[in-house]
Order: C-alpha cells, then sequence, then structure tokens
C-alpha cells in the first residue's frame, strides 16, 4: 500500500535532504509540476488569486481558494503544499480550513500571522497580529487535526514589519505552540538566511523566486542550513505569461500562432498531459 501523502512529507521534513516544491495554481500546472519529476507541489495561494486576475491581498475566499486546490490535489499524486493565508480569519476560521484542506487531501498547510485579510509576502505595508493570537491559532489547528501526519507549517511576516529579531521570537513561540516547519518569510539578505537557520534548528521553509526580496541561495547550501523545503510560487505562472504575450503578439499580427508553433506543444502533446485516451477508455 503506498503512504499516504502526508506521511511523505513528513518524512521529508524529517529527513537531512531539502525538497523544493514548485507552485502550481490549477489542474494543468499541477500535471505539468509532476511530470517534470518534481516531489513536491505547492499550491500557492498568490498565484491562484492573480489567475483569477485579481491581486494577492485576500480577495478570495475559502470556498474559492479550496476549490482550485481539490482540483490540483485530484490530478495529481504528488504531496501537495497548501498556501492557506491567515487561516482565512481568526482560529475558529483556522480550523475549518483545516478542515477543508485535510477534506481535499493535501499533505500539510501554511498559516500566516499576518491580519486578515492579508497581501503577498513580497508587498510592502503588512500588519500583523500579536504573537499571542497566532499561537493560539496554531494550537487551534494542531489539536484539530484528524490525521497526526498532517505538516502543520506556521509562517511569520515579521521581518519586514518588526524586524529579524522580532521575527525569530516569533518563530520560536510559534514551534512551541506545536508547528512542524518554521517559514520566515522574506529575508532581505544572504546574511538574515543564515541567522535565521542558526537560531531556529527546527525544520525551515524557504520563498525562493527570482526577483524578490530574498536573494537566491543554492539548494545545497539551504540544506546544510537546516532548511527542507522550498516554494517556488510563481515563476510557473510568470513563465506563461510571457509565452501567452508571445504568442499572442503572432495572432494579432498574423492572424494565427504558425510564426511560434515551435514554442508551443503540439494538439497531441496537449491530450496527453490531460490523459483524454485515459478518461475515454473508461467504460469503452
Amino acid at each position: 500500500m503506498s503512504k499516504r501523502s502526508t506521511t511523505r512529507l513528513r518524512q521529508m521534513i524529517e529527513s537531512d535532504g531539502i525538497h523544493v516544491a514548485p507552485g502550481a495554481y490549477d489542474g494543468l500546472s499541477a500535471r505539468l509540476v509532476e511530470e517534470s519529476g518534481s516531489e513536491l507541489l505547492y499550491a500557492s495561494g498568490g498565484a491562484i488569486a492573480r489567475s483569477c486576475g485579481v491581486p494577492d491581498i485576500g480577495l478570495l475566499s475559502l470556498t474559492e481558494v479550496a476549490a482550485r486546490i481539490g482540483q490540483m490535489v485530484d490530478v495529481t499524486s504528488l504531496p501537495v503544499i497548501a498556501d492557506a493565508d491567515t487561516g482565512f480569519g481568526n482560529a475558529v476560521n483556522a480550523v475549518r480550513t483545516l478542515a477543508l484542506y485535510e477534506r481535499i487531501g493535501v499533505a500539510g498547510m501554511h498559516i500566516e500571522d499576518q491580519t486578515f485579510p492579508k497581501r503577498c509576502g513580497h508587498l510592502d505595508d503588512k500588519s500583523l497580529v500579536s504573537t499571542d493570537e497566532m499561537v493560539r491559532k496554531i494550537q487551534a489547528v494542531g489539536k484539530a487535526r484528524t490525521d497526526p501526519d498532517f505538516v502543520l507549517i506556521a509562517r511569520t511576516d515579521a521581518i519586514a514589519t518588526e524586524g529579524l529579531d522580532a521575527a525569530i521570537e516569533r518563530a520560536h513561540a510559534y514551534v512551541e505552540a506545536g508547528a512542524d516547519v518554521i517559514f520566515v518569510e522574506a529575508p532581505e539578505s544572504v546574511e538574515q538566511i543564515e541567522r535565521i537557520a542558526a537560531r531556529i534548528p527546527q525544520p525551515k521553509l524557504i520563498n525562493m523566486f527570482h526577483g524578490g526580496k530574498t536573494p537566491l541561495v543554492p539548494k545545497e547550501r539551504l540544506r546544510e542550513l537546516g532548511y527542507r523545503l522550498i516554494i517556488i510560487p510563481s515563476d510557473l505562472q510568470r513563465a506563461v505569461i510571457t509565452a501567452v504575450r508571445r504568442t499572442l503578439e503572432a495572432i494579432n499580427r498574423d492572424g494565427d500562432s504558425g510564426a511560434v508553433h515551435d514554442d508551443m506543444a503540439s494538439f497531441a502533446e496537449r491530450e496527453r498531459i490531460v490523459r483524454t485516451a485515459d478518461y475515454l477508455a473508461i467504460g469503452s
């Protein structure tokens, strides 16, 4: 019998390896992440929001986000780490979020200490709840888990508002409250990344994408520092934006996409990715 996705993710964070989770935002991108050979998938709340044409500032509801994540879980065998924002409210809301995410089948989720509604971790002018409020939220979610292997990741955005030392103090409190993994969002230098590692021995997650506030660090160096999970939330979506613009330029200029056909998947390849033949074979 294959291991549950929660157990697989938990074994990853308890190992001495490092595991990269590319960010997906719909079923097709989830299939592509698995096909690439990745061992994890990150369901990015920001990418999901932007795929709906709105910014990552807490505009989507829990049910909207969960519906999309459910589509992704349904079409991949990879463990899925889900973005749960602030839990979509207070501790009661966070427990409801957990219940829904467990029912969907995600392997773990991260909740953060921003006020609700939140905003993207690499945007300015964020505001945070108190450490005590976040601790109570973590404790409530941890107690409500029905699967003990479900991985609870606690994120703090305190660097931008309170400084690095305060962020680390919050992280320690979140570990004591029961978080399995700590996610200190948006460190702004390699020195900060190293200081976080030195002062937080527990498993850590880092958000590592090109063009954000956090510098890119080789994954082997991050592993040596004790980081166990790397999420890359929206780079796939950013690549899609560029590809779509290039194709639209050709369509608007020529009336067809022939000029960029080498950059496009074939009709047959597209149908293979979404397993059309497998579905049509059902009941035949």
